[in-house]
């Protein structure tokens, strides 16, 4: 059992909701990162997801897009992440870490290199959004010979056989997608991500966690009513970017956002 499977299980006994917030690997620039994932554990994430800047994110917003070439523009490539993870872990042997990209940056590494690096570092699951499961077949052995999760998303328009091949394929938790589009493009119905969600459940055990469109305090305790886990990005980018030129500040300014929603989901 790896750290995100510990971290569900320790949750589900506690019977608590996962709060895994995101942000974007190098942003605002690369010597910071490992600073922010502490202040985020210290306002109460379970799982960290640690974005890999990439030039084309079509599945991000404009908020992660500038963060991801805020992170280019200070040469933050793949090999600096595990150095950042690998730096964490000094400090931190227990909060999982999920890395979260496109599978540009892994195939130009090698999908073997890339498996064997993050294992090093202390890396537990992998979250590639442009892979489709048809792929997993080749990727996911390799990443679970060495210990690493495969994670998936699943989106409002996912059709239920192809939900069902990503249900069998998928390992540490599911990521829905709470809503058509982007990162930070709208603003989520709890009602109808609880009507999504149902069918999922019949289909796996993994925990479901979901993510786009988790703001504030409010909307994670909705969500967090019917899902396992709340994931939030947008939000903890934004205050990165409006404190981008002064990075001080940015760990209290993390923790402010990410504090509200831990209390709000545990009340």
């Amino acid at each position: 059992m790896n750290r995100i499977d510990q971290r569900f299980a320790a949750l589900k006994a506690e019977g608590r909701r996962a709060l895994i917030p995101y942000i974007t690997a190098g942003d605002p620039a690369p010597q910071y990162t490992v600073g922010f994932m502490h202040a985020l554990v210290a306002a109460g994430a379970d799982v960290i997801e640690l974005g890999v800047p990439f030039s084309d994110p079509m599945a991000d917003g404009p908020v992660i897009q500038k963060a991801c070439e805020r992170a280019l523009k200070k040469g933050v490539r793949l090999s600096h992440l595990f150095e950042m993870v690998s730096e964490f872990r000094r400090t931190d042997a227990e909060t999982p870490v999920v890395l979260m990209g496109y599978l540009n940056p892994v195939e130009r590494l090698g999908l073997e290199a890339f498996a064997d690096q993050a294992a090093a570092a202390g890396v537990d699951g992998v979250l590639i959004v442009d892979m489709p499961p048809e792929e997993a077949d080749e990727v996911g052995p390799l990443l679970k010979a060495r210990g690493l999760a495969s994670i998936f998303l699943v989106a409002p328009t996912t059709s239920r056989a192809r939900a069902a091949t990503i249900c069998a394929h998928g390992e540490g938790y599911l990521y829905y997608v709470s809503l058509k589009g982007v990162t930070g493009s709208a603003t989520l119905n709890a009602d109808d991500v609880a009507e999504h969600l149902a069918p999922l459940r019949e289909m796996t055990d993994l925990p479901l966690c979901v993510g786009f469109g988790i703001r504030d305090g409010a909307s994670a305790a909705e969500v967090g009513k019917v899902a396992d886990g709340v994931i939030v990005g947008s939000a903890l980018v934004n205050r990165i970017a409006e404190n981008a030129e002064q990075p001080e500040a940015i760990p209290a300014a993390l923790e402010a956002v990410l504090e509200e929603m831990r209390q709000a989901l545990d009340a």
